[in-house]
């Protein structure tokens, strides 16, 4: 029985990832570390919570860290501040979390011979794409915000450990992720949780940036190939190849869901907001023989259910904290 240790496991991806590998490899032990600050939610473990040993810790933690990954056959680092928007009235959490933090895991991995770590990055490292560009994982890193920032400096310290260490890490950047248990603070939730509340859907600029969508789902099946079979020191993208306006996303919801397009309402858009993300995902289909399997309406759909069965999870976020913020967000913005 393999000892894994995950990292932000509480977290939207992190914890989806984990009710996947314990439905789809219930051999595995698994110690789920987590800060759970505002988005990190115990909530999201209940259903597999007697699957697995889960450790309240900051990955920026030396001695925390040493605690959990003692006698692990491997780390998964989900563990991030994730919200570009955040990270734009604050780079200071990024850079504890996303920078230090890895720092700190790779230190470990190190010292006590941990032997597979796997970074999970973003395709916001490379910033924004040309239309007709797709980044390959050879491309040069241009992030935009000081989230993008950061998570790029990690995957330049991970690939500088493999370098100068030899470490036996490795790399996974994925476009955006959707589905169960997402903060409804990013795009798809809070346009979700909007429509079934009948607020308005505050949507940045024009809403043309366009997006690859991938259902977490897929993530975790993707990150597991790369975990099972990539190649030691290699990145690999983790995408669908097929990219899609932010307002038309929100107008197909909205045929999805029968609600009036009349709640769509422009805002002044985000500073330094990249117009495109697009990944090439050659090489994990050709060398991993993997591809995504939810369509993104089968995806939508699913997704959109989930929180119309949930409404108590969603509930009970969007108030005290969360109401400051979106006010902060949205509330002062004029109209694009």
């Amino acid at each position: 029985m393999a000892h894994l240790v995950i990292t932000g496991g509480a977290g939207f991806i992190g914890s989806n990832f984990v009710h996947w590998l314990c439905g789809e490899h219930p051999d595995q032990e698994l110690v789920v570390v987590d800060k759970l600050t505002y988005a990190g939610n115990l909530a999201n473990l209940e259903p597999v919570s007697d699957k697995i040993r889960f450790v309240k810790a900051d990955i920026a933690d030396p001695g925390a860290m040493a605690e959990a990954l003692k006698g692990a056959d491997g780390i998964i680092n989900f563990a991030a501040e994730s919200h570009v928007d955040r990270s734009i009235e604050s780079a200071a959490p990024f850079l504890h979390s996303n920078i230090v933090g890895v720092q700190v895991i790779l230190d470990l991995v190190k010292e006590l011979e941990v032997p597979r770590f796997l970074q999970i990055s973003t395709d916001e490292v490379y910033g924004s794409a040309p239309e007709g560009v797709r980044f390959t994982e050879e491309d040069r890193l241009s992030p935009s915000s000081a989230y993008a920032a950061s998570k790029a400096s990690a995957d330049l310290l991970v690939g500088a450990a493999v370098r100068t260490w030899g470490l036996p890490a490795l790399i996974t950047r994925a476009s955006n992720n959707y589905g169960p248990y997402q903060f409804p603070e990013k795009l798809l939730p809070l346009m979700i949780t909007n429509i079934m509340e009948e607020k308005p859907l505050p949507v940045y600029g024009d809403g043309m940036q366009r997006r690859e969508w991938l259902h977490v789902s897929d993530h975790g099946a993707a990150v597991w190939k790369v975990w099972e079979k990539g190649e030691i020191g290699r990145i690999y993208n983790i995408g669908t190849g097929d990219d899609v306006a932010n307002l038309d996303l929100i107008k197909t919801l909205i045929g999805i869901m029968d609600a009036p397009e009349e709640l769509i309402t422009f805002v002044t858009d985000r500073p330094g907001h990249d117009r495109r993300y697009a990944l090439d995902i050659g090489r994990i289909t050709a060398e991993l023989d993997w591809k995504p399997q939810v369509t993104l309406e089968e995806g939508l759909r699913k997704t959109i259910e989930w929180y119309g069965e949930n409404l108590p999870w969603w509930e009970s976020i969007k108030t005290g904290e969360y109401r400051e913020y979106y006010e902060r967000m949205y509330g002062n913005r004029g109209p694009a």
